[in-house]
């Protein structure tokens, strides 16, 4: 499939589009430039990206040049000083801060195969497993009437709380790789560890609120009693106290949590010194 028809039909929409453009903003009046340049990002550009995951995944140089000369003539209708007709199409773009056509419509075609399909990309595009991307909770995460007590959560240092069962996480990236732990601390002894590595294209982030998952998980295994978790990280707290979070992970801290009201979550102080954080 060369998809020569529906490049056609893309030109023939576009060629209406431009048309419906130009009864409205021309070089001396109508609709102001920035208008006209939301417009085009909003409207026109989502227009001609309908179906690009199936035909701008690998883009012939036949294909980026009839893209090329589509987007011509909307740049030339946005165009800042009111630039002439024999103004280079990459020069335009430079003026403008706008991408060219092909590469913006392939850019979003490869982050919807991989993000939203889990379709893998050629090797020479992306290495990335599909399934090694984190997946975002959708809906409601909570229902509104669920929140976690007040006291389940504390910004203020940690570090001097030597009462009950204390489990200290910690996540970290250096040059040699990523991972996320937690240990478990009962007065000065260490009853229980978990380690493991992440991937090099994994954040702090994932790695703290994973071990912040992994250590809820494993409290609440436990027989119930006074216990906190002690995390070194505030963001990875505040995305876990969040009920709208987005964060798969996080939702299921959140979910731990508020059925679990026993189990406290506090931050602390990093590389201060605590047996607990260092151990981590």
């Amino acid at each position: 499939m060369n998809w020569n028809t529906h490049l056609k039909a893309q030109s023939t929409r576009a060629t209406q589009l431009y048309q419906n453009l130009r009864k409205i903003a021309r070089k001396s009046w109508g609709v102001p430039l920035n208008h006209r340049r939301t417009f085009y990002k909003t409207v026109i550009e989502r227009v001609l990206a309908h179906g690009a995951v199936d035909w701008c995944l690998e883009l012939t140089v036949r294909i980026a040049r009839k893209l090329s000369t589509i987007q011509r003539p909307f740049l030339l209708a946005i165009s800042i000083s009111g630039a002439y007709r024999t103004t280079s199409t990459a020069a335009l773009q430079v003026i403008l801060g706008i991408p060219p056509l092909h590469l913006q419509l392939q850019r979003e075609a490869r982050g919807t195969a991989l993000f939203r399909l889990r379709l893998p990309l050629s090797t020479n595009v992306s290495d990335i497993d599909p399934s090694e991307i984190e997946e975002k909770a959708t809906g409601w995460s909570a229902h509104p009437s669920e929140h976690l007590s007040p006291t389940q959560i504390s910004k203020d240092d940690g570090g001097n709380i030597n009462t009950g069962l204390r489990i200290y996480t910690d996540g970290s990236k250096t040059e040699k790789g990523v991972g996320a732990a937690f240990c478990v601390l009962t007065d000065i002894n260490i009853t229980h560890r978990w380690s493991t590595r992440l991937s090099l294209r994994n954040t702090v982030f994932q790695a703290e609120i994973l071990a912040l998952l992994k250590a809820v998980e494993h409290a609440v295994t436990l027989p119930t009693q006074q216990l906190t978790i002690l995390v070194e990280n505030q963001a990875s707290i505040n995305s876990a106290a969040n009920p709208k979070s987005h964060n798969s992970n996080a939702w299921k801290i959140f979910k731990l949590l508020h059925r679990h009201p026993h189990i406290r979550v506090s931050w602390i102080k990093a590389h201060s010194g605590y047996i607990g954080n260092e151990e981590g």
